[in-house]
């Protein structure tokens, strides 16, 4: 799966844990479920698995399976119907090993398969072990967006050492990764701070930052929805390296490195990544997860959200001429990958260059990147967003405005500051977003300019020398928020810090709104969707069990998708749905809202994005969910930048759009938790 849905599958498996007897709730869907919808992955597998079995049964032998991962037991089904003898299936979580149990049983084929709840390096082969023999085929999907990442190799390792036979078949049998370099500014904005033009004057970003290599974890986004217009190709997309996986397998550190032409000039800073897995030897059976923008005209690349697209940030952008010879590298080690750019002498009597050393692992030496999220970069680089703040600014400070910043790792004091306000205030969320912002003020010579706290209570024992706040502001950004509303952080500490305002103070933003649209999803809807039966094979205990936990009302709620990535039109009319008044103090009873959206469009239902909208000052609003007008397809642009709130419906709704059946909501803001409950569904006449 994709490193962002294991580690929300992380998240969920432990409130999971709290709120269901069998302890899956929405991780199923969130790990699962897309993947028994992707027909192309399940088809592919399915023939390699036939081939794989007809070429040890042409050889007399007896077929012995191994399926590493089982998840639903699918493979094993597969590899059982394909002619193979016995399987053993491994599953390490125990809920899932259950459910497969099910499944097999369901389906027929309890003598022949063997669900072991272990870690494949935990199994043991032999007359007294899991498995009673070696196998001679072994199935496998342990890869994640960066191929490695889910422990592919050590598996890999471990099972070759210890319970395959030699030589074995392997499905997949090889896996190849690719990658080109590219120029990509939107893509760059990613990961450095650019300079920032603030009524005239530049705020520069801190030299470490520049000089900083950021933190070495995968980008993984669904990159068919990065335009092919947004970059520049450099080079050609090289093939980096392979695994052969019916071979022993090392999971040692290795680097491999393609060399080659650059098609034109530009500057290098982004490495593009994705595999394809090769089904069979001899590689007729294809399974790849390059993007859309590769495919002919007339086709699209199957959607898949448990394997996506990596993007790698160089550790320095750097000049590239045309037809300059240039190498680029990966390393891997045994879970993850990172890429350096080497380039070569031009000069025809120039020695052949020796061999570099392999590029080191990303390390974050400025704190930037360990502060800043990827979206979070994009945010702060945002011109536009930032005028919008700078034009509020501009509208609410006086010569003498005393300004108390509150968000997380926030640009606005520094600009407060150089928008001339007599003094300036910030409460950060901790000691290393204070000195990530006293870089900032450093690098332009501003030091002193913003005095910075991390405790509310410097400030009331003193830190205002005696001053009363005149301008509270903030974005407002939390790096602990993951739904929209919990930016609402902000009212509490508005109302926490009230006593240090004065009467006439401005609250910047003044308000905040939830905003709703009903809308008809591309492809996300798979991942809650049931699945019944998948490629001929009862899956619905897995359905049962995902139904089950769903009536909790935990995992009824919105979860957190950046829709941009996920393509989806409207089929109702944006609405506003609760207002928070942040001039007022935070209320004691609860907010409620009831209403109803017509359903203007034809199409289906999958359920409603929420996202929130800022109201900086009278006439400057900033969205974090839609940013343009609904098309009049229903055509939705998101931004980047935040994570909107996604509620699936139960099930899907068709509507005719003629307006007389409606999505019907009931939002909550319950002040003594923070939190806003909400129910949706459907009224017909």
């Amino acid at each position: 799966m994709s490193a962002r849905r294991r580690q929300q599958g992380r998240q969920l498996y432990f409130l999971s844990i709290l709120v269901t007897v069998e302890g899956i709730s929405a991780l199923f869907t969130s790990c699962y479920a897309d993947m028994l919808h992707d027909h192309d992955r399940n088809k592919k597998y399915y023939e390699g698995i036939r081939a794989a079995v007809a070429r040890v049964k042409a050889r007399g032998e007896r077929v012995v399976v191994l399926d590493i991962g089982t998840g639903t037991g699918l493979l094993s089904m597969m590899a059982v119907t394909a002619g193979a003898d016995f399987c053993y299936a491994v599953e390490v979580f125990k809920p899932t090993a259950e459910a497969a149990r099910r499944i097999v049983q369901k389906n027929g084929f309890s003598e022949k398969i063997k669900i072991i709840n272990k870690h494949s390096t935990d199994v043991t082969a032999g007359a007294d072990g899991d498995m009673q023999e070696k196998a001679n085929v072994v199935i496998t999907e342990l890869f994640d967006t960066e191929l490695i990442g889910e422990g592919a190799l050590p598996s890999y390792e471990h099972a070759h050492r210890n319970l395959l036979q030699e030589p074995c078949e392997a499905v997949p049998h090889r896996a190849t990764v690719y990658a080109q370099l590219v120029e990509s500014p939107l893509l760059w904005s990613w990961a450095q701070l650019r300079p920032v033009e603030v009524e005239g004057a530049r705020l520069a970003a801190p030299p470490a930052v520049g000089r900083c290599a950021g933190v070495h974890s995968v980008c993984d986004i669904q990159l068919s929805q990065v335009s092919p217009h947004s970059f520049t190709p450099l080079g050609p997309l090289c093939t980096m390296f392979s695994v052969d996986f019916s071979k022993p397998v090392s999971s040692a550190p290795q680097s491999h490195t393609s060399r080659f032409v650059a098609r034109c000039g530009g500057r290098a800073q982004v490495v593009l990544s994705w595999w394809d897995l090769d089904m069979d030897p001899g590689g007729s059976v294809v399974c790849s997860m390059a993007p859309s923008w590769t495919y002919p005209e007339a086709r699209m690349a199957p959607w898949r959200d448990h394997w996506m697209q990596s993007v790698y940030f160089l550790p320095a952008e750097s000049g590239v001429a045309e037809s300059e010879e240039l190498s680029l590298t990966v390393r891997r080690d045994d879970y993850s990958l990172w890429y350096g750019l080497r380039r070569h002498s031009q000069q025809a009597d120039a020695p052949p260059p020796l061999a570099d050393a392999p590029p080191p692992r990303p390390c974050c030496t400025c704190q930037a990147h360990l502060v800043w999220t990827r979206p979070r970069f994009g945010e702060l680089n945002d011109r536009r967003r930032t005028e919008s703040y700078v034009s509020a600014l501009r509208s609410v400070l006086k010569e003498d405005s005393v300004c108390l910043g509150v968000s997380d790792g926030s640009l606005l004091p520094v600009f407060a500051h150089m928008m001339g306000a007599k003094k300036v205030y910030a409460l950060e969320n901790s000691r290393m977003s204070k000195q990530l912002i006293e870089q900032v003020l450093e690098a332009n010579s501003m030091e002193g300019g913003v005095e910075l706290e991390v405790r509310a209570e410097q400030l009331s024992s003193g830190g205002l020398a005696g001053k009363q706040v005149s301008v509270l502001m903030g974005e407002p950004y939390f790096s602990t928020s993951l739904l929209p509303w919990h930016s609402l952080t902000f009212w509490y500490r508005r109302t926490a810090l009230a006593g240090l305002l004065r009467p006439d103070a401005t609250v910047l933003p003044r308000a905040a709104a939830l905003h709703v649209v009903a809308v008809e999803f591309q492809d996300l809807w798979k991942i809650r969707a049931p699945c019944g039966t998948c490629e001929g094979f009862d899956v619905s205990a897995m359905d049962e069990m995902v139904q089950r936990s769903l009536d909790f009302r935990e995992s009824r709620e919105a979860e957190p998708h950046p829709l941009w990535e996920y393509p989806c039109r409207a089929v109702t009319r944006s609405a506003q749905v609760m207002a928070f008044d942040f001039t007022q103090l935070v209320p004691q009873r609860p907010i409620s809202s009831r209403g109803s959206l017509p359903f203007v469009r034809k199409g289906r239902c999958h359920g409603v994005a929420l996202w929130m909208e800022y109201h900086l000052t009278a006439d400057i609003t900033v969205s974090a969910g839609l940013i343009g007008p609904v098309g009049e397809q229903g055509e939705c642009q998101w931004s980047r930048h935040r994570k909107q709130g996604v509620y699936f419906l139960r099930s899907p709704w068709e509507t005719s759009g003629d307006g007389r059946a409606a999505v019907t909501y009931s939002v909550t803001f319950e002040p003594a938790l923070g939190d806003v409950k909400m129910d949706f569904g459907v009224a017909s006449p």
